[in-house]
């Protein structure tokens, strides 16, 4: 990486390592109004497009941070290094394309809930997968075994490096990137921000520039029902990239200025809906986004300038959510509601 003079979030020159190839790709996503999915709404909406990274998704920021000062300060080489991972969806590919771009070997542990079009994505990036099938003994989650089998993978590989993004300070700070494109997109003038949550990097980051900047922007966080992040109980959750079932370390009730849950089968509705009004195929955590605002409209002050985070697309999802038979499945006689109300 050769270095290059930006103009930063804070509208100071500062020197960023120049990204090459493929990776030049990442960040600078579009941003994109929505005039149909809120008839009748008297304010503005937005939704950031992540799917457009090269990956696929918005974890192409987070893997590239907790990559690029490894890269520079030639911690990782190729042909010796070896990146370890954990991860059901979009982190992992994004780390696979970063690392079969600089030549790195990468292991990505996954278990049984990782979907086969993920696991086909992740071989096409000559990514080596390992499958955890077995849930954590006290819990039954697949987290706390997939991250134990990361540390004894660690532990027995020479030159084994794992970022992991549940604990990585540059997962977050990946996202003061993202609010910065966001607020001069729209010359500051965003009165709030709808961000799902998983790991609590997207939304950590996007706080502290926020706070950082001075900004009146406030923060609608959409969790999951069955999602432990903010204080409900466990329970199952379908989405993948939407809740956690532990407490993530970069959890902090402070930082957004409301919460919604969601459930899973508005996850699906909202996103049917967006394909229908917008003809955006969105993935689930972006439905999520969509559930939320449709509920908040209601006390939103009129001509507020809202924002939501669209993940990822729905490509990755046509087996699930927009797989008629998978609904029925998993929703039973309950299915029908997504037809009555997707228009």
């Amino acid at each position: 990486m050769d270095t290059v003079e930006y103009r930063s979030s804070e509208r100071r020159t500062v020197a960023e390592p120049r990204l090459s190839g493929i990776l030049s790709t990442i960040r600078h996503t579009p941003l994109v109004q929505l005039e149909k999915l809120l008839p009748g709404f008297s304010g503005r909406v937005f939704a950031k497009m992540e799917r457009f990274n090269p990956g696929g998704s918005i974890k192409d920021r987070t893997a590239l941070n907790m990559l690029r000062e490894k890269i520079l300060d030639n911690t990782l080489t190729p042909g010796r290094s070896v990146v370890v991972e954990s991860s059901s969806g979009n982190l992992a590919i994004g780390m696979a394309q970063i690392c079969g771009y600089y030549g790195f070997r990468f292991i990505c542990v996954v278990d049984a809930r990782t979907t086969e079009q993920n696991l086909a994505i992740l071989k096409a990036y000559q990514a080596e997968i390992e499958l955890v099938s077995v849930g954590d003994a006290r819990s039954g989650e697949y987290l706390p075994a997939r991250l134990r089998r990361v540390s004894e993978l660690v532990a027995s590989i020479p030159g084994a490096y794992s970022p992991n993004q549940y604990i990585n300070p540059l997962n977050p700070a990946a996202h003061q990137q993202t609010m910065g494109e966001i607020t001069h997109a729209l010359d500051g003038k965003v009165d709030y921000l709808f961000c799902a949550t998983s790991t609590c990097g997207t939304l950590a980051g996007c706080s502290d520039y926020i706070r950082a900047n001075g900004l009146k922007t406030r923060i609608v966080a959409v969790d999951a029902m069955g999602s432990v992040i903010f204080g409900q109980e466990p329970g199952p959750r379908l989405i993948p990239g939407h809740g956690s079932s532990m407490m993530p370390p970069m959890a902090d009730s402070d930082r957004p200025d409301s919460v919604i849950h969601v459930s899973d089968l508005e996850c699906v509705i909202s996103c049917r809906r967006l394909v229908i009004r917008e003809a955006i195929l969105a993935g689930g955590s972006s439905g999520a986004v969509v559930a939320a605002l449709e509920r908040a409209r209601f006390w939103l002050p009129e001509g507020s300038t809202v924002v939501m985070i669209f993940a990822d697309g729905g490509d990755r999802y046509l087996s699930t959510v927009f797989s008629d038979e998978w609904v029925q499945k998993q929703f039973g006689e309950v299915s029908h509601m997504w037809k009555e109300q997707q228009c």
